[in-house]
């Protein structure tokens, strides 16, 4: 449910684009000089929120998931880089309007906006007590949290921000591995025994023939050989399993980079340098 909050309140509160992305925190809020309303927030966005880009308040609303913008987070990502230094210059405003195709509120020539615009100024936050929020182009810093007054220190006070190495791993594809087989041909020798069957003759002399009548006379016997011969045959059987398996190899890497970093410098009335 929307709500109307006030300037102070809105200080880290989640930005959010008509999409429901959330666009960062906003960091600052700047008032139009004519209202003092708000008129332009600017929001945290970077790796470690660093970086701060200007966002129009024209249209949005507040409830309880932060503040609803009417621009997307392209639109902001390529929105002009100006300092959050507290104050917007007419140019620097008319620049910004021009980006986010918004036209410049109507000011009357000393500075305050017309009776038209001013209806459409007040109101809040809330889009259905007035919705649009019309300035001079002239952006004022952000309220104190605490006292609901304008923070003087933030005139006084500046940001350092630098660059820091974001390091995380991915899968990527290194390469193939494949098992196949194949078939190859060669010429294997193997040693067999084998046993054949020789005709030998034996004689034993007759010393006691017993009176047997022998007629002489021509006779024969026939007795068969018998030899093993090697018979080659083929049999396909198992001899070794193979697979492919990976394994997980941990190493260190070491990577680099450059990053920017911001540094302090002081000048003082005699022209001395101090850096931190």
């Amino acid at each position: 449910m929307a709500k109307t909050m006030q300037p102070q309140e809105l200080i880290d509160s989640a930005v959010v684009d008509p999409t429901g992305t959330k666009l960062g925190k906003v960091g600052n809020v700047y008032l139009a000089d004519a209202t003092h309303q708000p008129e332009w927030i600017t929001v945290k966005t970077g790796l470690f929120g660093t970086k701060e880009s200007f966002v129009p308040l024209s249209g949005a609303h507040t409830d309880e998931d932060g503040v609803h913008v009417r621009v997307d987070k392209e639109a902001v990502s390529e929105a002009p880089r100006i300092e959050a230094d507290g104050h917007l210059s007419v140019e620097e405003s008319a620049q910004l309007y021009k980006h986010y195709g918004l036209p410049m509120p109507r000011t009357s020539p000393d500075g305050r906006m017309d009776d038209r615009a001013q209806g459409r100024g007040r109101g809040g936050m809330d889009a259905g007590a007035g919705g649009a929020m019309g300035g001079t182009g002239r952006g004022k810093p952000g309220m104190n949290a605490r006292t609901g007054e304008k923070d003087r220190d933030a005139e006084r006070t500046m940001t350092r921000s630098e660059e820091r190495l974001k390091v995380g791993t991915e899968q990527v594809e290194t390469g193939h591995v494949r098992l196949r087989k194949y078939v190859v041909t060669e010429e294997q020798q193997v040693t067999v025994p084998v046993s054949h069957e020789e005709v030998r003759i034996e004689r034993e002399p007759i010393t006691n023939s017993g009176g047997e009548r022998v007629e002489i006379g021509e006779a024969e016997q026939d007795v068969v050989l018998h030899a093993e011969k090697p018979v080659v045959s083929k049999e396909t059987v198992p001899v070794e399993r193979a697979r492919l398996k990976t394994e997980t190899v941990t190493e260190d890497q070491t990577v680099s980079g450059k990053v920017r970093k911001e540094q302090f410098e002081v000048t003082d009335d005699e022209s001395k340098h101090r850096k931190s």
